[in-house]
């Protein structure tokens, strides 16, 4: 039976141990040692039906006797190191100076601003507490940092990606009730944190199982990988309940809520761009509908990021779950890495579009820098950040 190791939605490992006979797989690792690929299985490689119960350690001398196989040149390991260090450096702070941008200065605590909050600290908890540790896992295939941590990492990460779906859910139909329906009651304070409450209820619902089911193996080389096991896993098969948990993430954090905002903000468009009100506008009114157009691109620049970043690593789910050979091709690993640093980049990209499609934004961040670097209060900054949004008066969040 052959291995079919696919790619979770939560940074998981490339190889499971419970899927395959591991003295075979030593055996399949040293075929494709000698064929080039980088210590990664090749397309033709297969294990035999007599899996290993994978809470039992193997008799025999596994994995490379000592030697870890998943070792990348090190041109390699620079290259991919400065990626994720940037991206992590990008994200955490960027997203940091966001949160203070916001609760900093009264006249940014909108509502489509909390929800920005909810979501640059969904962004903050995965940077800081997943990406580093599951880069690193899966740059040398070996978990370093415990069982405690391996639960953690898999939790906060499916957490914090529902929380951010949710959040542009909730941000979309904010928008829609403002622009669509003006004369219905806004959302209030109160209303804005149950809805935030609620998102990380939902949030934590779905992530429960990686709290449960995530383990360690330890080969016998000493090398250790951090996975879930499910209560079905059975050697030498797939876990059909791995399997349909990733189909209901896969359905439940991208297709639904993707399909769901494009219909919502194609609406919201046709409603800013494509309807003319009766009448002359004034100008008061023109402000409002530009700077409504000005807030609703830069959502749909930020839902758009979010699907280009995440579709890779559901397309790869969907074509190794049809084509089981597809794990097995040379470079694999670094296709991983590639698309796992695509996944996880989108937390450094909300606050750049902030910045550039927002005045206010872009105004927080040079006070924030000002400060940072002595250069001095920026008068004309402080004027921008204390004035009202003609798209959001009268919406503040106290």
């Amino acid at each position: 039976m052959e291995l079919n190791p696919t790619l979770p939605f939560n940074g998981g490992p490339l190889f499971r141990p419970d899927l395959f006979n591991l003295s075979n797989y030593n055996s399949s690792l040293d075929a494709s040692s000698a064929n080039g690929a980088s210590g990664v299985l090749s397309s033709n490689s297969s294990v035999g039906d007599s899996g290993i119960n994978s809470t039992a350690a193997p008799s025999n001398c596994t994995d490379g006797c000592g030697e870890n196989r998943y070792i990348l040149p090190w041109w390699q390991q620079s290259i991919f190191i400065t990626m994720f260090v940037l991206m992590f450096i990008i994200a955490a702070g960027g997203n940091i100076i966001v949160i203070w941008i916001v609760l900093a200065h009264k006249r940014m605590r909108t509502v489509t601003n909390y929800f920005l909050v909810n979501l640059a600290i969904a962004d903050v908890m995965i940077s800081i507490f997943n990406v580093l540790f599951h880069f690193t896992f899966n740059l040398y295939q070996d978990w370093f940092f415990g069982l405690e941590y391996c639960k953690f990492a898999f939790f906060i990460a499916s957490c914090t990606i529902s929380v951010s779906v949710l959040t542009f859910m909730a941000i979309a139909i904010d928008r829609y009730i403002a622009i669509i329906h003006p004369l219905r009651p806004r959302l209030t304070g109160r209303i804005v944190l149950t809805i935030i409450t609620i998102i990380w209820l939902m949030s934590i619902l779905l992530a429960l199982p990686n709290l449960l089911y995530a383990t360690m193996y330890r080969y016998d080389n000493g090398r250790h990988v951090c996975y879930l096991h499910w209560p079905d896993s059975v050697a030498g098969e797939a876990s059909q309940q791995d399997l349909a948990y990733n189909i209901l993430l896969m359905v439940v954090n991208y297709f639904v809520p993707m399909i769901t905002l494009a219909a919502t903000y194609l609406r919201i468009g046709w409603e800013l761009w494509g309807s003319q009100a009766i009448g002359e506008a004034v100008p008061m009114q023109a402000e409002r509908i530009r700077s409504k157009r000005k807030v609703v691109k830069m959502m749909i620049a930020v839902v758009v990021i979010f699907g280009v970043c995440w579709l890779p690593t559901h397309l790869y789910f969907i074509l190794s779950s049809i084509h089981k050979d597809i794990a097995f091709l040379p470079y694999v690993q670094q296709l991983y890495l590639l698309i796992y640093w695509l996944a996880m980049s989108n937390s450094m990209y909300n606050p750049i579009v902030y910045c550039l499609m927002n005045a206010r934004f872009r105004a927080g961040f040079r006070r924030f820098f000002g400060f940072c670097f002595k250069c001095g209060s920026c008068t004309h900054d402080m004027i921008l950040l204390k004035t009202e949004d003609p798209a959001m008066t009268s919406k503040y969040v106290n």
